[in-house]
This record gives C-alpha cells, sequence and structure tokens, in this order.
C-alpha cells in the first residue's frame, strides 16, 4: 500500500505538470491499488477469525469476497479511465514533458517486484483476494510499458502522434478492465463451489487410500472457504465392520488427510460397505 501510494503520488504529479494524460490514467491506476490492497488486507483479517455459532465454516469466504470487489472495482476504474482518455482526443494539447518517463521506469520495476512477491505468497496461501492483488500489480507493469510507448511516440514527433498520449490512457484503461474482469470471473467461480483441479483431487484421494483399511473411494468433492478446501469423501470400507469400527477409521482418513495437506481445513466422511475387495477407482 505504502508503494502504491506513492508511486500513485509521483505519477499525478509528474502526468499533471508534465500534460501526460497516460502517465495520469497510469497514477490514477496506482491509486486504485492503494484501495484494492486496503481490501485484502481487510478480507484476509476479517476471514481470520475462528469458526461460530453462526458461521461453522468459518469467515474465510470474506477472502473470496474481497478478490470479488478488487474486480469489480478494477472493471469501473478502468472504464473511467477509457472514458477520461476519449474526451481529451482531438483537444489543443500542451507538449509533454519529457521527464514523466522516469515515474514509469520506476513504477515498472516497483510493480514487477511486487507482483512476483505477491504471487508467490498467494500460490503458497492458496489466497484469491491476494492472488488478485497480484493480477492487479502485473498489469500495472504493463500499463506502465503502454504508456512509457505513448509517451515515447508523443516526444519522438508530436505533431503525427498528437493524440497517442491519450490513445495510451485508453490502453491503459482497456488493460485495468481486462484484469478487473478476469479477477472477478475467477473469484466468481469460487464462491460457486468449483472443484480444484484434478491435481489437487488426486492428492486428496491418494491420501485417503493410503490409510489401512480403506478399499475405495467412491466420491471426492472439495469447496473453497476462504484460503482452505473442506472436502467431503465417500469411503468404501469392509462391509463387515461395525459402526465403531468403520467410525473409527473414517477419523483416521480425517485426521490423516488434514496432516498431509494443510490446505485442507476440514473433511467429511461417509462411510459405505465395499461393492468389491479391489480398492474402487470411481471419480474424484
Amino acid at each position: 500500500m505504502l508503494v502504491s501510494g506513492a508511486l500513485a503520488l509521483v505519477k499525478l504529479i509528474a502526468g499533471i505538470k508534465g500534460h501526460s494524460t497516460s502517465v495520469v490514467a497510469d497514477g490514477l491506476e496506482s491509486a486504485s491499488d492503494v484501495f484494492a490492497s486496503g481490501f485484502v488486507l481487510l478480507g484476509l483479517t476479517l476471514a481470520a477469525k475462528p469458526a461460530d455459532k453462526d458461521h461453522p465454516y468459518g469467515h474465510g469466504r470474506i477472502e473470496i469476497l474481497t478478490g470479488l470487489l478488487i474486480g469489480i472495482g478494477l472493471s469501473a476504474g478502468g472504464a473511467l479511465i477509457c472514458y477520461g482518455s476519449v474526451e481529451r482526443l482531438g483537444r489543443p494539447l500542451t507538449t509533454v514533458a519529457a521527464y514523466v518517463i522516469w515515474p514509469l521506469f520506476l513504477s515498472l520495476a516497483a510493480k514487477t517486484a511486487l507482483a512476483i512477491f505477491k504471487f508467490r505468497y498467494a500460490r503458497r496461501l492458496k489466497s484469491a483476494s491476494l492472488m488478485a492483488d497480484a493480477w492487479n500489480d502485473l498489469m500495472d507493469t504493463i500499463s506502465a510499458i503502454a504508456a512509457l510507448i505513448a509517451v515515447a511516440l508523443t516526444l519522438a514527433d508530436p505533431a503525427r502522434f498528437a493524440d497517442a498520449d491519450s490513445y495510451g490512457g485508453f490502453v491503459v484503461g482497456l488493460i485495468v478492465i481486462a484484469v478487473g474482469v478476469k479477477v472477478a470471473y475467477d473469484t466468481a467461480m469460487q464462491l460457486m463451489d468449483t472443484m480444484p483441479d484434478d491435481a489437487a483431487m488426486a492428492e486428496i484421494r491418494a491420501a485417503a487410500a493410503s490409510v489401512p483399511g480403506v478399499r475405495g473411494v467412491e466420491k471426492c468433492y472439495a469447496r473453497k472457504t476462504g484460503l482452505r478446501y473442506h472436502v467431503d469423501l465417500h469411503l468404501e470400507v469392509d462391509g463387515a465392520m461395525t459402526v465403531r469400527q468403520s467410525h473409527e477409521l473414517a477419523h483416521e482418513v480425517r485426521t490423516h488427510i488434514m496432516q498431509t495437506l494443510d490446505w485442507v481445513a476440514d473433511v467429511l466422511v461417509h462411510v459405505e460397505p465395499a461393492r468389491s475387495l479391489q480398492a474402487n477407482s470411481g471419480p474424484c
């Protein structure tokens, strides 16, 4: 938030004084990053609250909702940037100052570092909101490049490329809209309980099957509730087992999965008699 705020201030001042629409647009985009990162921080803080009577699955969905709000906000901000840039087309323009390129170079370097840092931790934590913020920073690098090209064209031949700077601002707006739509779509899919990828599901299945006494896994579902997943598992066991024995085996499977896979928050195990002595290889 501090980095984005500093970059926004530098770019807005340089863009306004240097008469560059694309740099001002990029500065506004950086200013929106401060609020986006603030939403991420708030979302992660609220999502960390423990489960209670009204929220037995915890408060993790707040973190996903935060990512969705970031996506919607980015799309709206990008649309406003595009509108402002189009309005300036054809107007008499003041010469763009050459020094406006330096804040863009600074932004490119800083946002590249932030994007790499956030992507690394977003994947490690499986955080939708932090991943959304990482994509936001990655798009900032692309918008900085677009602004650099626009300013360079304007400086190289002001007469021929008089509107290049405004077009650059429009491109920046389109980039912001694109990342906003992507972030909103990805987080909406998580809110719709989209299953994790096949590799993750295979890990759950393998962990369950590795417990002695398990004959097979008939069904396996998972849904994300914040940073981690809740799993529903249909376990096949020896039909001659007593209720107590099958209950103890189910508890052992649940514990083993949660200890083996740190991204699993809880496992609900349904026990049923095996259809054959051979482990079932049904869907998971």
